[in-house]
């Protein structure tokens, strides 16, 4: 994993913040910057453990292709404590409502209120479980297309069946290379239209468990299957169930459920990354999986221009109330100071 340095320390948190952001990556840091900039109180908690931390570079980011994902990170922290907010490195483990807002308490005991929350968790990625995979995960072993698709192009590419978008998966690497070959490994193997569809495409099917990867000076071979046979390939496409990181929720009751793509979990929400649980946004890929950096930046800054709104919303009905309350006070101040002004002016002959 990639260390990112963390200047502030946990105990320089307030007591009390407008909005409290989850996660640190791409989504957390673009709505805690459109917060800050927006005058708002804002604190970043964040583990330390991207999603894309393997990675050598984003991709698919305009302006920023090829970027190190802890350098898009350390950039994005610098924007944010730039405008007056804080990152602190921190794990959360429970988030209980109060009468005003939230208790966020992270592992270590401390804890800080928020009026709202921003949850930019990310996702865990659950791989199969074959030997070698997992050392691989970033580097030759991959899964998404857009992102890595231009740094394996022409290359000899497996896929490896893992779950119901795995075909599909298939059909999108072959158009960055011809050479694909789809591993059914322990599931059924392709049948009806998807294995039509497979042959219509030149993508060879091989059945059979993969028991492990070969790899040669630091370089993926080939697949070997349980039978000892090696297939030469010299990329891997892998579908990971994906797992949102919500646990310490539970108490607020809102879990993740199932992505209708099959591919794992996600908080659903609205378009602007309202929850079901009031005052709770969320945004990246806890809430979609397929987003890349571009998209779960975007939805940050989104989410964040709605919490601002439900903020100011709240603000108003708390001034329209309080001068409601006042009004009486207010009139006899008034009157107060025209008796007075009416005195001086007889005092000074006018």
């Amino acid at each position: 994993m990639v260390a990112v340095e963390v200047v502030e320390v946990i105990d320089e948190l307030k007591n009390g913040y407008d909005v409290v952001v989850i996660g640190g990556g791409a989504a957390g840091l673009s709505g805690a910057l459109m917060l800050t900039r927006a005058r708002r109180s804002v604190v970043v908690i964040d583990a330390g453990n991207p999603r894309n931390a393997p990675a050598s570079g984003v991709h698919g980011l305009l302006a920023r292709d090829g970027m190190r994902p802890a350098e898009l990170v350390e950039r994005g922290r610098a924007e944010v404590r730039g405008y007056g907010g804080q990152v602190v490195s921190g794990e959360v483990g429970e988030v209980i409502r109060e009468e005003t807002g939230f208790r966020v308490t992270l592992t270590d005991g401390r804890a800080v209120r928020a009026r709202r929350l921003l949850l930019a968790t990310g996702l865990v990625d659950e791989l199969p479980d074959v030997a070698g995979l997992r050392s691989r995960w970033g580097r030759d072993v991959l899964h998404c297309p857009y992102c890595h698709g231009w740094e394996v192009r022409d290359q000899a590419i497996g896929v490896l069946a893992s779950g119901p978008m795995s075909v599909h998966q298939a059909l999108l690497f072959r158009q960055w290379s011809d050479d694909i070959t789809f591993f059914s490994h322990t599931m059924p193997s392709p049948s009806g239209e998807e294995a039509e569809q497979l042959a219509a495409r030149g993508i060879r099917v091989v059945d059979g468990e993969v028991a492990s990867l070969e790899v040669v000076g630091d370089r993926l071979t080939g697949l070997r299957l349980s039978d000892g046979t090696v297939v030469e390939r010299e990329a891997l496409a892998v579908a990971p169930r994906m797992v949102a990181r919500t646990g310490f929720l539970t108490a607020l009751g809102l879990r993740p459920v199932e992505h209708p793509s099959g591919a794992g979990e996600h908080i659903p929400s609205d378009a602007t990354g309202r929850t079901d649980v009031p005052g709770v946004w969320v945004a990246g890929n806890v809430t979609d999986p397929a987003a890349q950096v571009g998209a779960a930046a975007a939805a940050g800054a989104t989410a964040a221009a709605h919490i601002n709104a439900d903020l100011i919303a709240e603000e108003t009905r708390q001034a329209v109330a309080a001068r409601a309350r006042g009004d009486l006070a207010f009139s006899a101040a008034a009157e107060s100071r025209v008796c007075e002004a009416v005195l001086g002016d007889r005092r000074h002959g006018l």
